[in-house]
């Protein structure tokens, strides 16, 4: 698709809290708080011709690799919130794109996120293919206090369960989605943690892909805040999550 004449650099949308989207608790689940900034961040990328659908004529793909998001609160049912985005570097093939959910005129969460351009026929990065210079970057602009890290995993690590890749767990790209990785985390938690809004920022880096049929093991740290979290196919660590939480 053509750039949109509605385009913007800086780009907002509201959503309205569902009830599938929420914990028992009736707040916003973490993996539901991802896919709503994530599907911003798409609808943001469409307008700019930069969408799935444009970068696939040139077999490309947005893959996500680091992710921090930082929450001082979470949203309820029936809630309507507005997601603020923007790119803060984009080049060769990485973005770095940051992400603000607000309620009224409150900031419930950030994100900064790091993006790599994939070739999805040969499963490896390389170089946009598509014209981005319409776009102005806010390098100075973050959401978050810190920023996204790699994961140091030199950690003794505990096995907590083993899982196989379903149909129901792969995506457009027909990996893994990413938000899959951090739901299979999250139900290995004590669910006090989660309904008593302990998470008060997480980062995630995926550095794997996952397919269907893939057999995999889900491994924590022995310490307790931040806590690390890992899944690995083969002894090689796919995914990493670094929760930390609230005393």
């Amino acid at each position: 698709m053509p750039i949109s004449p509605l385009f913007t650099s800086e780009f907002s949308k509201e959503w309205e809290i569902n009830f599938i989207q929420c914990y028992p608790n009736g707040q916003l689940k973490h993996t539901e708080l991802c896919n709503i900034l994530q599907l911003t961040a798409s609808l943001h990328a469409e307008l700019g011709g930069l969408s799935f659908s444009d970068m696939q004529v040139f077999h490309q793909a947005w893959v996500l690799s680091r992710m921090r998001v930082e929450i001082s609160d979470l949203p309820k049912w029936r809630d309507i919130v507005t997601v603020k985005t923007w790119i803060v570097e984009m080049k060769d093939s990485r973005s770095v794109r940051a992400l603000e959910l607000y309620l009224g005129d409150q900031k419930l969460a950030g994100a900064l996120t790091y993006w790599v351009a994939i070739n999805t026929e040969l499963r490896k990065p390389e170089a946009l293919a598509l014209p981005f210079n319409h776009f102005t970057f806010y390098p100075e602009r973050l959401p978050t206090v810190k920023t996204f890290e790699k994961i140091d995993l030199n950690v003794t690590l505990e096995f907590l369960k083993h899982k196989t890749i379903l149909l129901s767990d792969l995506d457009i790209v027909n990996h893994a989605n990413n938000i899959k990785y951090l739901e299979w985390c999250l139900d290995c938690l004590n669910p006090k943690l989660i309904l008593k809004n302990k998470i008060q920022a997480f980062d995630m880096n995926f550095l794997r892909e996952l397919h269907w049929n893939d057999e995999i093991e889900i491994q924590t740290s022995l310490e307790e805040n931040p806590e690390l979290m890992t899944v690995t196919k083969n002894g090689k660590t796919s995914f990493a999550l670094k929760l930390e939480y609230s005393s």
